[in-house]
């Protein structure tokens, strides 16, 4: 089971169902489930061409039965929320996996517990653009594991399943150092849906460099205290974003990321982008980008610049700011 047929868990579904596994698609967009019932789920390539996946889907509220291998693709904020309703679905030594951004495995694990909980770090690029359509961007790192980095069956099961979703993913014993240097890119891409550039054009101006310095060095910073290593992965190496790193690390480290990026031809923009600008809904900021801070909080450490993009991403949401460069400035002088 596919719970939430969206960006991600749109692509890993295809993907599987195209493997031979049986998939049934949850999602709780009902003109989305009837597209994918009648034609398959298209799954739209960087080069344009199309291709459709046929699988189950459902409506949320249909679900029915148990099952012991339930994989979660929805947006942040609506993680627990879908747990409650996944719970009686889980059958006995089933478990949960998060395909998802951010740190929402301890929801998961809070409602089914730890030991029926798996993460992935997730960093391919795509986008929902419609009903039964997924337009995919480009490959990213994929990797699976425990949360307290156990090697354990479950989790090479999980890898086998995800490596015929990308026969480039794999398992990890590093998990939540993985999940936490994803949160840091992602307070990257947080800032360029601030303006209508493109992800390449703004992560590639050394006039924001400080920005993203900044926004970097907090997240690592909260993540060690919080008792957690980034891990280094698709041009991201957390030891460029620390107190004791030269602005020229950064900015080598930052030209990488930029390199990285540019692989997501069919991707230019930012899901948040997205979110904000054609679907005009709220973005994942809560919880995604909150965490930063409460962790933060909780170990007595100050994010003034996750703190400001929060409060304007927040203003984005509720049509207070437009979109433009203005933002990245304003959002500077906190990181000065």
């Amino acid at each position: 089971m596919v719970w939430g047929g969206g960006a991600i868990g749109g692509v890993v579904a295809a993907k599987l169902a195209d493997a031979g596994q049986d998939v049934l698609l949850v999602d709780v967009v009902p003109e989305h489930v009837e597209a994918v019932r009648a034609h398959g789920l298209e799954i739209v390539g960087p080069d344009g061409k199309s291709t459709f996946s046929r699988m189950q889907a459902c409506l949320a509220s249909e679900a029915q039965g148990t099952y012991s291998r339930i994989m979660l693709s929805v947006k942040g904020q609506h993680t627990r929320q879908a747990m409650q309703m996944i719970a009686p679905r889980l059958a006995a030594g089933g478990w949960v996996l998060a395909l998802q951004n951010g740190l929402t495995e301890a929801t998961i694990a809070g409602v089914v517990g730890q030991e029926r909980t798996l993460g992935a770090l997730v960093n391919f690029a795509s986008d929902y653009v419609g009903p039964g359509r997924i337009q995919f961007g480009g490959q990213g790192s994929l990797r699976v594991g425990e949360i307290d980095g156990a090697d354990t069956a479950r989790s090479r099961q999980v890898e086998a399943l995800l490596r015929q979703v990308d026969p480039q993913s794999g398992w990890t014993d590093r998990l939540m150092g993985y999940k936490w240097s994803k949160v840091a890119i992602g307070s990257l891409l947080f800032t360029t849906a601030m303006s209508n550039d493109t992800i390449v054009e703004q992560l590639g101006n050394r006039h924001y460099l400080p920005l993203w310095r900044a926004l970097c060095r907090e997240v690592v910073t909260v993540a060690r205290a919080s008792g957690v290593d980034p891990a280094p992965f698709d041009g991201f190496a957390p030891d460029a974003f620390t107190a004791s790193a030269s602005i020229d690390d950064a900015w080598a480290q930052m030209q990488q990321i930029t390199d990285h990026c540019r692989r997501w031809v069919g991707k230019p923009r930012s899901g948040v982008w997205r979110d904000l600008a054609v679907r005009k809904r709220p973005t994942e900021v809560d919880p995604q980008i909150t965490d930063i801070v409460a962790h933060g909080q909780a170990a007595g450490i100050e994010t003034p610049t996750v703190s400001r993009l929060i409060a304007i991403i927040r203003e984005m949401e509720s049509g207070g700011r437009d979109f433009g460069n203005a933002n990245l400035d304003a959002l500077m002088e906190t990181a000065a």
